[in-house]
């Protein structure tokens, strides 16, 4: 059964409603992508300062969080999210917090650049604790998710979306390695490719139910863009080149041979993958596949976060 859409009913504590409008299930996708960057620096036999560890998981968390607010206030402006009849919840369509008169779109806003506003203190702390050269991370990272969905950028309407997630949850891995190390290393870039490209993948596979409303409203992604029986490829392409990435690694011992264990991921985005190319122009029968798009991501950083931290100190 579908999970209810959020009323002001369900949410008159002011904390709930306001922690729930971050959609905490997605930023499960930051949090492992922080692990990942955490269990790099492990990896190498650095000191590791788990004060600093915690803060910078938290910091990731608040970032996406931020994203997802303004995310959302965004798309109420450019009417895509009013329009959506053909969105699964709570996977696509947006937190409908608005939509549903939860939160207005002035308390959308104010609480999304309060959020960033906190992740600008946050990265100041982590700044003075770690090294300056932080802070280009950060203003990359809060650019690509201000600018993902905020006039002029726009960048998902673009065509730049699948890009600017991928990058964005890879400055993740490498935040949170250069806070342990304090100087920038190609180790996190190597080790976080294949998973920000089936965090990717997510964003790639939500874009079909919300086809429609987005083309509607000019957010011209890709899937918009194309047929979909041709923009159903492009997630077999990025599923390709996540294992491939994984595949060539560790064939060139960039990353140690347990990072192989993350393979076992590879079945479930298979599973998507033969769901998509099956029911991309049915878009309500894609909820399993979303799911297991999901999984995969989790799953794969997951085991590469192991493989990382029982591999220490080798190559």
């Amino acid at each position: 059964m579908q999970p209810l859409e959020p009323t002001l009913a369900t949410f008159q504590n002011p904390l709930a409603r306001y922690f729930a409008a971050t959609r905490p299930a997605f930023i499960t996708a930051s949090l492992m992508a922080a692990l990942i960057g955490l269990a790099v620096a492990r990896h190498a036999t650095l000191d590791f300062d788990v004060t600093l560890a915690v803060v910078t998981v938290l910091f990731a968390l608040l970032a996406h969080a931020g994203v997802n607010v303004l995310n959302d206030y965004y798309d109420a402006l450019n009417g895509t999210d009013a329009q959506n009849v053909e969105r699964i919840f709570p996977f696509t369509g947006g937190s409908r917090f608005i939509q549903n008169g939860v939160l207005t779109l002035a308390q959308t806003r104010n609480f999304g650049f309060a959020l960033l506003v906190g992740v600008a203190l946050a990265g100041l702390w982590l700044m003075s604790r770690s090294a300056p050269q932080l802070i280009y991370v950060g203003i990359a990272g809060l650019f690509i998710g201000w600018a993902y969905s905020a006039p002029p950028f726009k960048l998902n309407s673009r065509g730049w979306g699948e890009l600017c997630v991928a990058v964005g949850f890879l400055m993740i891995v490498v935040g949170a390695d250069f806070v342990q190390r304090k100087a920038f290393n190609v180790a996190p870039f190597i080790a976080g490719t294949s998973y920000a490209l089936l965090v990717a993948n997510l964003l790639y596979i939500n874009q079909f139910p919300d086809r429609t409303a987005d083309t509607a409203a000019g957010k011209l992604h890709w899937v918009a863009r194309l047929d979909v029986q041709h923009a159903r490829w492009g997630y077999v392409l990025i599923v390709a080149l996540a294992y491939l990435w994984l595949l060539l690694s560790v064939v060139l011992a960039w990353l140690p041979l347990l990072a192989l264990l993350a393979l076992f991921a590879f079945p479930l985005s298979v599973k998507a993958m033969r769901s998509l190319l099956q029911h991309a122009a049915q878009p309500q029968l894609l909820g399993e596949a979303i799911k297991q798009t999901i999984a995969a991501m989790m799953v794969h950083g997951a085991l590469l976060s192991l493989a990382l931290i029982l591999s220490k100190g080798s190559t």
